[in-house]
């Protein structure tokens, strides 16, 4: 199989082959969320991840399909609920996979100013563009659905009709991730076509974030699927027409020879759908190719901001460090990305907690319902900020407050604090605290949120442990951050943290005297990590430059008492290991 590939693929143009595989390098931010930049080590991981959640999803639909053995009545709600719960996880991962790969598949400055004076037709790049960017979405959609397209298959139909539910599964599960990439794409060339080049890149930020919140949102706010009486139902009242998952549901059971005849209008509108985004996909992608190419070398990529009012932040240096923290990270794709990354896991919480109330529509008790999830809102908030506070935005900027440091370091490492506190945790704490409106009684309420307030101030002073740099200021080594890392440590460490304090908060709010000693304690803990971190500041130095470690090994012939690996850290120190 492998040789056959290799044979089809060497046929295709030399030209295609070497930009398809270069794009395919930077369909992500590498230096930010691969491992050591390795492109492989993070489609491998993305891969696992989402295979592990197909085989485990697979498993309890078999668990349960051997329960209810013999009992049509059962299975076939069962099958209509798993079909469409994984066709909207699917156009799910689709449409996060198109705004993490936001603008890649669009001509940037360096396609222009490298491949411009060469011989190559923009029709081979767009193509080779277009190839990785449907590689990466290919690789998560067959990750996903592969143990479930099996399962399902076979328990749809048995084996006489397994290659045909198979061949219709699939059919279904690409034209639904097409769409859902697909409108993607239309929106921002677009937006590309019509909007000057400035205000493009004004919007595409918000437009991105946007689009990360729209995907989510749709997600954990769409109605799950009942028994089929209950979905014709919902179906003849119009009320699945705004929900696409349900459009290519009705697909699948057209194309399978089972659909009712009230979810015909739902088929149609995912035929009429996948051909309009398509069609306006590959319009738009031609034309910003033709037509936009000029304006990425003719503006620059990060633009200068319109003089005007502007709130304050404390002194002059702290609000001159929030302003530009903020500006870093509403002009840069790359910074966006990242933080979008945290932010979804965030706000999907958010969701999932307002889907709740809304749901019930009656005051709810305080419990570890909400206590839990804010704390992981607040973690997620502020470590995804801080992870990319070390990525530069410009050199420029770096040695811009390189030569107008005229204050002590502290001060700057006091900003740095103010703009972690502002951009991260006072979000959170918002949104929490207008989440819990629907909650009562109202000092259980307001304590939590106090609690919540020192958690935040906790989490931020320890994220700012030892860093001597200004946000975005300082240059970076690729490979540093690493997500997988961090995703894992907050789930085996501070998760479980997390569970075992909600439950100690809501024991102690319901008596006065524990509650007073669970605030006292976090008050003092917040107190002692920032005097630790205000006193360290007075005696550090701001350092900028980001040096790779030097590791000096002997070979030990010598006599002497130097027989030791000697290991150059970035910051200027010698560190002598003893063999």
């Amino acid at each position: 199989m492998k040789h056959i590939i290799t044979r089809l693929a060497e046929k295709l143009p030399l030209e295609f082959r070497v930009l398809y595989g270069q794009f395919l390098l930077r369909v992500v931010d590498l230096e930010a969320l691969s491992l050591e930049g390795d492109v492989t080590g993070l489609l491998g991981q993305m891969a696992g991840i989402l295979i592990l959640y197909g085989v485990l999803t697979t498993l309890g639909l078999l668990i349960a399909v051997g329960r209810l053995s013999g009992l049509s009545a059962g299975l076939i709600p069962l099958l209509w609920k798993t079909q469409q719960s994984f066709l909207s996880t699917t156009m799910l991962v689709a449409g996060l996979i198109a705004v993490i790969s936001w603008d890649n598949i669009f001509p940037d400055r360096r396609d222009v100013m490298v491949l411009g004076p060469l011989p190559v037709r923009p029709l081979a790049i767009l193509l080779a563009k277009t190839a990785a960017c449907g590689a990466v979405l290919g690789i998560a959609v067959l990750s996903l659905n592969l143990p479930m397209s099996l399962a399902l298959s076979l328990v749809a139909g048995g084996i006489p009709h397994f290659p045909r539910n198979f061949a219709v599964y699939w059919w279904t599960t690409a034209a639904a991730s097409i769409f859902v990439y697909g409108a993607v794409l239309a929106l921002q060339g677009f937006m590309a076509l019509l909007l000057e080049r400035r205000w493009f890149l004004r919007l595409s930020a918000v437009t991105q974030l946007g689009a990360f919140a729209f995907f989510l949102a749709s997600y954990f706010l769409e109605p799950g699927i009942g028994a089929p009486a209950m979905t014709v139902a919902a179906a003849d009242q119009g009320m699945l027409n705004r929900w696409p998952s349900f459009w290519f549901f009705a697909m699948l059971h057209r194309l399978s020879g089972g659909l009712p005849t009230a979810l015909d209008g739902l088929a149609r509108r995912a035929w009429t759908g996948l051909a309009v985004v398509v069609c306006a996909a590959a319009v738009s992608l031609a034309l910003c190719y033709l037509r936009t190419m000029k304006k990425t070398v003719e503006e620059p990529d990060l633009m200068p901001g319109r003089r005007g009012w502007a709130p304050r932040f404390g002194s002059r240096l702290q609000t001159a460090i929030v302003r530009f923290s903020v500006r870093a990270l509403a002009r840069s794709r790359q910074h966006r990305v990242v933080y979008a990354f945290f932010l979804s896991a965030a706000f999907a919480i958010a969701v999932s907690t307002l889907k709740a109330e809304l749901t019930s529509g009656v005051r709810r008790p305080l419990t570890t319902d909400l206590m839990m999830p804010t704390f992981v809102m607040m973690c997620l908030s502020v470590v995804g900020l801080r992870s990319i506070f070390s990525l530069p935005v410009s050199l420029r900027a770096n040695w811009i407050l390189q030569v107008t440091q005229l204050r002590a370091s502290e001060h700057y490492i006091a900003a740095t604090r103010r703009a972690l506190l502002l951009m991260a945790a006072l979000p959170v704490w918002v949104v929490v605290a207008l989440l819990s409106l629907g909650y009562r009684p109202w000092p259980h309420v307001a304590v939590h949120l106090v609690v919540l307030a020192l958690v935040g101030s906790i989490l931020t002073d320890l994220s700012l442990v030892g860093v001597s740099k200004i946000p975005f200021a300082c240059s970076y080594l690729p490979g540093k951050s690493n997500i997988q890392y961090m995703f894992w440590a907050f789930v085996v460490v501070f998760v479980p943290i997390a569970m075992e304090f909600s439950n100690y908060e809501q024991r102690a709010i319901r008596h006065p005297r524990p509650c007073a000693v669970m605030l006292a304690v976090l008050g003092t803990m917040a107190t002692g990590v920032w005097a630790f971190n205000r006193r360290r500041s007075k005696l550090a130095a701001l350092y900028y430059e980001e040096l790779p470690t030097v590791v000096i090994t002997t070979l030990g012939l010598n006599s002497g008492p130097l027989r030791a690996p000697i290991e150059m850290h970035g910051t200027g120190e010698a560190e002598i290991h003893p063999s």
